[in-house]
C-alpha cells in the first residue's frame, strides 16, 4: 500500500494510477470499518484531518477522468464522511508529502522503469515533471 506523493498524480503511469484509485478504495474502507488502515506506509493518514485524504482521493479522481478512464467515486463515497471540506493542495499532507517522500516516490518509480513495469514514455513524464522541482534534492 503507497499514496504516491500528491504532485505525481499527474505523471503517474496508467498501472500506478489506477492502482492508487484501488488502493484509496481499500483504505478508505479500512479506515471505515477499523478505524485505521493499518499499514505502514499509509497509517501516516491518521496523523491528519480526514479531509486530506479525502481531498487525495478526489484529486485521483480527477486525474483518472481527465486521462478518460472511469472514475466512480461513488464506490468510495459510501466509506467517507459526508461534507468534507476541501484542502488547499500545499497543505495537502503537509509534513509527509514533502520533497524526500517525493525523491522516495520518484525512486520506486525509477525502479519500476529500470525493471522494465513502466514505459519510456510514461518515465520521461515523470521525470519531466519532478526532476526541476527535485534537482536541489537528487
Amino acid at each position: 500500500m503507497r499514496l504516491w506523493h500528491k504532485d505525481l498524480i499527474p505523471a503517474l503511469p496508467r498501472q500506478q494510477l489506477l492502482g492508487q484509485w484501488r488502493e484509496c478504495c481499500l483504505i478508505a474502507k479500512s479506515i471505515n470499518e477499523k478505524g485505521t488502515p493499518n499499514h505502514i506506509l499509509v497509517n501516516r493518514i491518521m496523523n491528519y484531518p480526514i479531509d486530506h485524504f479525502c481531498t487525495y482521493c478526489n484529486l485521483v479522481c480527477i486525474e483518472m477522468e481527465g486521462r478518460g478512464y472511469r472514475c466512480d467515486f461513488l464506490s468510495l463515497k459510501k466509506y467517507l464522511p459526508a461534507g468534507y471540506e476541501v484542502t488547499d493542495f500545499e497543505m495537502l499532507f503537509s509534513g509527509w508529502h514533502n520533497n524526500r517522500y517525493l525523491a522516495q516516490c520518484y525512486f520506486n518509480l525509477q525502479e519500476k522503469y529500470d525493471c522494465y513495469g513502466i514505459s519510456e514514455d510514461e518515465w520521461d513524464k515523470v521525470k519531466r515533471m519532478i526532476e526541476i522541482k527535485l534537482k536541489s534534492f537528487l
